[in-house]
């Protein structure tokens, strides 16, 4: 695979039982990449390692004053350093292939599970490991993956350098060949600490990183509470936090290179002064101990890949671990489903909660509890976030269809729904019947002042359509980000919709509006609005009181108004008291209060 062919027509089923079996398939799957970078990694360096014999043949044959081995020295050392420059030009071509392939593999691989999870991967993971996760931890998984070739490399050089010298002077290779594994060993009692120490950065690291993404998602509503400080305070601390464990880190690898300085130093040193000895004793020439003390100095050079790679591993391991994490979820039913590719129609059913939406009319349901409300609402739409019975749509289940249809055929906007940047028509340009128009959903969805704004607020542009929407419609209040959501979702014109509270953020009078084009539109569709709002109850064909996970009444709005308190207090905010209170008088007077409600929300009605 190379840069170039990405992405991945298929990024494969990947090993997520832990972060290290993650790395370890990750390795597996780039084996061709990963071997190429093996032999370019040796030939680099076997090529530097061998300077060192062709600067001790050189110098011993000025000694010896033979212009012959001086010219093959130079000619040798004109060949390593050839091949010091080509290994290291390819070496560094397919490391960096190694990497990117290794991280956009996981970022597809991450992209396909939200996809295939949808709203359920962040009742699972919080949105901002899934963000920290998707960035910062995918670089770290690639530079493990890619710096296992270098590491092998150099160590396989180390051990033939070991040897060679072992070979050419048994004297001083022998104690180079003892000391080297003791040089690069040394540092594996502090690794432990080391990634204990960079477990609590990461996870610092990730905590703030959470933090910062629920803040800025949060910012207008903690703007409009007066909450930024507190929530400021809050992240200063978590910095700080990050701040004294990257310290701590740190001061861990520091210490780790140090001792991969100090303890090469000291070899060194032992090998000059053993091969000094030996050189006055005539045991070995000059030529040799230039040749042997290079080598050793030059031995430093793979020697830090040991250290890289430990630290690599340090860091990539919990980032894998958190990839796994979210690799691992499984959606409760089957994505591929048990039966044909088709879309069917009729009434949406729900066993569950015995909540049943009639095909082609607007059902509106109560439920005192949201949580429940939104959890409701995505099993409606084939997104259990447990398992369960199957929700039915014509008598057929929902999670025996392949997903794809599943969601062709139901299609649910949670009350917090998200829109993407760019322009408007690319936020409507969406899997559609074609029956109903843009301008259509927009003018249902009351949309005007949307389309006024996006407007003034783009230079040159004439045409609404192509006015920009920034990053999930910050620049646009919550009631128009709301508006055009609902305008999406009418274009999609699905076999059945479910929306969670459509007109949260509205005033009365759109809400009315919004109401009014809800129902022309979606004539002769099945609709379900998830709702307290009397005015889309008024409008609903049919509205289901849900109480604690079950449909405990079913009605018009007005007649559950009448006879069901626990609706009536759902939808007119009635507390306790009030309840007790309003049970206490006569009935004379409950109804006399009904009666006045009932006026008061036509007068609302009438002046929308």
């Amino acid at each position: 695979m190379q840069i170039q062919d990405l992405p991945y027509p298929n990024p494969g089923v990947p090993d997520a039982r832990s972060g290290p079996r993650l790395l370890w398939w990750l390795w597996r799957n780039q084996a061709g990449g990963q071997l190429k970078a093996l032999a370019w990694g040796l030939l680099h360096f076997v090529s530097v390692s061998a300077m060192p014999f062709c600067v001790g043949l050189a110098v011993q044959a000025v000694i010896d004053r033979s212009g012959t081995r001086l010219a093959l020295a130079g000619g040798l050392l004109a060949l390593c350093g050839t091949g010091t420059a080509v290994g290291d030009t390819f070496l560094h071509r397919a490391a960096v292939t190694n990497w990117i392939t290794a991280a956009a593999r996981v970022q597809q691989l991450l992209a396909r599970k939200a996809a295939l999870l949808g709203s359920a991967l962040t009742r699972r993971v919080a949105a901002g490991e899934v963000v920290a996760v998707s960035t910062g931890d995918v670089e770290r998984i690639g530079w493990f993956v890619e710096g296992v070739s270098r590491f092998t490399a150099a160590a396989l050089t180390v051990v033939v350098v070991c040897v060679g010298l072992a070979v050419y002077q048994p004297a001083l290779g022998l104690v180079v060949a003892v000391g080297l594994p003791v040089v690069a060993l040394a540092v594996l009692p502090l690794l432990p600490r080391a990634t204990r120490r960079a477990d609590v950065q990461r996870t610092k690291a990730g905590r703030a990183t959470e933090l910062a993404s629920d803040t800025v998602a949060g910012l207008r509503v903690l703007r409009g509470i007066g909450g930024e400080e507190l929530f400021l305070d809050r992240y200063r601390r978590a910095s700080q936090e990050v701040r004294h464990a990257a310290v701590r880190s740190a001061r861990m690898w520091s210490l780790i290179s140090a001792v991969q300085v100090l303890l090469p130093g000291l070899l060194l040193v032992a090998v000059v002064w053993h091969g000094v000895g030996l050189a006055r004793q005539g045991r070995i020439t000059v030529g040799e101990l230039v040749t042997v003390y290079s080598a050793v100095m030059i031995l430093n050079y793979p020697l830090r890949h040991f250290e890289e790679i430990a630290m690599a591993y340090s860091f990539s391991r919990p980032a894998a671990k958190r990839a796994a994490r979210v690799l691992s979820l499984e959606r409760s039913t089957s994505a591929d489903g048990s039966r044909a590719a088709r879309v069917p129609g009729g009434d949406l059913y729900d066993p569950a909660t015995g909540l049943l939406a009639d095909s082609g009319r607007l059902t509106a349901v109560v439920c005192g509890d949201p949580d429940a409300a939104g959890r409701l609402a995505e099993r409606l739409g084939g997104h259990p976030t447990e398992p369960g019975r199957s929700v039915l749509l014509g008598g057929v289940p929902l999670d025996e269809l392949p997903l794809d249809s599943a969601r062709t055929a139901v299609l649910v906007q949670d009350k917090d729904p998200v829109l993407l940047s760019g322009s408007l028509r690319d936020l409507l340009d969406v899997p559609a019947s074609g029956a109903v128009r843009a301008a259509d959903a927009l003018a249902a969805a009351q949309c005007e002042d949307v389309l006024d704004a996006l407007v003034q607020g783009s230079l040159d542009i004439a045409d609404p359509m192509d006015a920009r929407i920034t990053e999930r419609g910050r620049s646009l209040s919550g009631g128009q980000r709301q508006r055009l959501a609902l305008a999406r979702s009418l274009v999609t014109d699905p076999e059945v919709l479910v929306l969670d509270e459509p007109t949260s953020a509205v005033d009365s009078h759109t809400e009315a509006r919004i109401a009014d084009g809800l129902r022309r539109l979606r004539t002769g569709r099945t609709t379900v609005v998830f709702t307290s709002s009397p005015l889309l109850l008024d409008r609903a064909d049919r509205v289901a009181l849900v109480h604690e996970g079950s449909v405990v009444a079913v009605g018009v709005h007005r007649e559950l108004l009448d006879t069901e308190p626990r609706y009536r207090a759902v939808v007119t905010r009635e507390t306790d008291d009030e309840a007790a209170l309003a049970g206490a008088g006569d009935g004379l007077a409950r109804d006399s209060a009904l009666l006045d409600a009932l006026e008061n929300l036509e007068e609302i009605e009438e002046s929308a």
